[in-house]
């Protein structure tokens, strides 16, 4: 093939990087990868970040089942261990004939993969920032294609690749995160790192992390409040994604930026304004917190200055609207987005 035709496909599979769709643009990544390198088939899996197991993203000729199966098995053997330890993907063809411990002399290819019909093969791992995300195999039925021209096809789209199927691939742009902002992942098996980003402070905090909880379990799509973060305060907000790779899909995205209480608002403000936007009356509010209805009416009377607002359901509106609220785990549905919305 022309050089300048691989190179064309290497481009465009680079500039898959940048879709938020990561399902189709996997898939569209083994389209354009065709156009360099034949194939029978092939299979582009990531690693479960949770699980720690091969999971197919994209394929043709491969269900998913079958190759996560030969994935794990693959990845037990001491191929795997070559794989990882070489400059350029393995491949059946780019192995010496004589070599006694090759591929194409082990059990894994006489009993997996030439009963399929396949006669050569290449493997390239996949890494981002350093660590290992996934694996790609393409399979043909014809001997001796992959040869060394054809492994340094597959190295150079690599690192794209890995990008590709990365699971939490750019998990907090999929959600419009601040690039300035802390990110995590929470799932129910624990918290994940986002490569790139902070880990979020607020999520050391017991408390926070059942107010987390509590959002996964409403079924609403975001929440925007403020929190205390060690001696300061932090815009908060939990995110459901709607796109993205399945781990994301069922993870909150928590985002965290330092910042001051915005109109010069008190902590004792803030949660008498919280509890204001639910609904409760000076009264209630006073039970709630400890404090006289005279010392609510006095918060009340100070943030409606501060915020310039004219009326109780001025500010309480601006709160809502604009996250200035400090909800509890059993208060947070009142407040949750059930719907899609920009952010401000």
């Amino acid at each position: 093939m022309l050089m300048h035709q691989l190179v064309a496909a290497a481009t465009r599979i680079g500039m898959l990087t940048r879709e938020h769709d990561t399902g189709a643009a996997c898939a569209q990544a083994l389209y354009e990868l065709r156009h360099a390198l034949p194939y029978d088939a092939v299979s582009l899996l990531g690693i479960d970040p949770i699980s720690g197991t091969h999971l197919q993203v994209a394929g043709v000729g491969y269900t998913g089942a079958s190759s996560q199966e030969l994935c794990a098995e693959f990845v037990a053997t001491p191929w795997y261990d070559n794989a990882i330890r070489q400059r350029l993907p393995l491949s059946l063809s780019g192995e010496p004939e004589d070599l006694e411990q090759a591929f194409r002399n082990g059990w894994f290819y006489a009993d997996r993969v030439r009963p399929m019909g396949f006669r050569d093969g290449m493997t390239g791992v996949l890494r981002h920032e350093g660590r290992i995300v996934g694996l790609i195999h393409l399979s043909t039925e014809l001997p001796d294609v992959y040869d060394t021209d054809a492994r340094s096809m597959l190295a150079s789209v690599l690192p794209a690749l890995g990008t590709l199927v990365r699971p939490t691939m750019q998990a907090s742009d999929l959600c419009d995160v601040p690039a300035e902002a802390s990110a995590s992942l929470v799932t129910t098996e624990g918290i994940i790192s986002l490569p790139g980003r902070q880990p979020v402070g607020a999520l050391m905090d017991e408390g926070f992390r059942q107010l987390v909880e509590a959002f996964a379990s409403s079924g609403g799509l975001r929440l925007r409040m403020l929190w205390p973060v060690g001696r300061g305060w932090c815009r908060v907000a939990l995110r459901k994604c709607t796109a993205g790779p399945a781990v994301i899909r069922q993870a909150v995205l928590v985002s965290e930026t330092a910042t001051e209480l915005p109109f010069g608002l008190t902590p004792r403000e803030l949660e008498v304004l919280t509890r204001a936007s639910l609904g409760q009356t000076n009264q209630a509010i006073a039970r709630a917190l400890t404090l006289s209805p005279r010392t609510v009416h006095s918060h009340i009377d100070h943030l409606l200055r501060k915020t310039r607002c004219g009326s109780r359901a001025e500010a309480t509106a601006l709160a809502v609207r604009d996250g200035i609220l400090k909800p509890s785990p059993s208060e947070l549905g009142h407040f949750v987005e059930r719907v899609p919305s920009p952010l401000p």
